[in-house]
């Protein structure tokens, strides 16, 4: 199993957990972390036996927004230390875009949003800032009892990150998203589940095997290839501008996996009334119409 320095990795019974792992610091999100999860992603992404994956955080925090231990020129692009410019210079002279100003949490959604495994955020104590956006492009968020929250850009002169601009109205709706952005403020976890943003509420120690009921059952019980080509149906429709896209889509997929081992599999299973044992592999088993989508460039 690979070491990483900022969070902890670990793959049990199809289910790999993540656990951001700076608890001095609440977890803080840096670079570091950054590198970490996204590494950490692309594992998953390639290891067939994992079906499903947890976030969490270590200690009492989940994740306490950016590292500002840096002070007040933490965001500024021509405040920083001399090392930090000369980084940013070399990055900039190797570009011919603007990919140089291009912000850490939004490139962690945008491989969050990318990922072929359904992704659960155990929300076990403070997120806020990035420590929240970064559970936007993930599928399904429960939260401890203790939790607080915030989308505190407002209250530090900064605008939401992480593609969160995208991604939060369509999880809360735009008038709930508008009020937690303007007022910056942290709220309770209480207020998060009758916003939407979490699913359910739980007692510290009941919440990883809460997110874990949920993994297994799907691991036990679902066809990987399905569960992927699902999860990127939902969240590219929220993009469409007619159900005609849906159509589309719905009617290729019907066709492709109806044909495939995993869909007789599913019928045989049920009209046996056993447990089904899917053998089709997201890495190599996709359908030869997906991804049916286009990557935009960063400009």
């Amino acid at each position: 199993m690979p070491e990483f320095e900022t969070i902890l990795f670990q793959v049990d019974d199809h289910v790999a957990t993540i656990i951001l792992n700076r608890p001095e610091r609440l977890n803080a999100f840096n670079s570091q972390m950054l590198c970490d999860v996204m590494d950490a992603i692309d594992l998953v992404d390639a290891d067939d036996d994992v079906r499903a994956v947890i976030f969490t955080g270590a200690g009492r925090g989940y994740c306490a927004g950016a590292d500002l231990g840096g002070g007040s020129a933490a965001f500024d692009f021509d405040n920083q230390t001399d090392e930090q410019k000369a980084e940013r210079a070399a990055e900039r002279r190797e570009s011919d875009d603007l990919s140089w100003m291009r912000d850490g949490g939004g490139l962690l959604a945008l491989r969050l949003y990318e990922c072929n495994k359904p992704l659960i955020a155990a929300i076990n104590g403070p997120a806020v800032g990035v420590g929240v956006t970064m559970t936007l492009p993930m599928d399904i968020r429960l939260a401890s009892t203790k939790a607080r929250i915030g989308f505190v850009f407002a209250r530090r002169g900064l605008v939401p990150e992480a593609c969160s601009s995208y991604f939060l109205p369509r999880v809360v709706g735009l008038s709930r998203a508008l009020e937690w952005c303007f007022s910056g403020r942290v709220f309770d976890a209480a207020e998060a589940l009758e916003g939407g943003l979490v699913r359910s509420l739980h007692e510290p120690v009941d919440l990883l095997p809460a997110a874990r009921a949920i993994a297994a059952d799907i691991a036990e019980n679902t066809s990987a290839i399905s569960v992927t080509v699902i999860r990127h149906m939902l969240w590219r429709m929220l993009a469409a501008d007619h159900p005609m896209e849906a159509h589309k889509i719905d009617s290729r997929g019907i066709y492709h996996l109806g044909q495939g081992a995993d869909a007789h599999e599913g019928v045989a299973s049920f009209l046996e009334k056993r447990p089904p044992e899917f053998t089709l592999r997201p890495s190599q088993d996709l359908p030869e119409y997906v991804p049916w989508w286009d990557e935009p460039e960063f400009s």
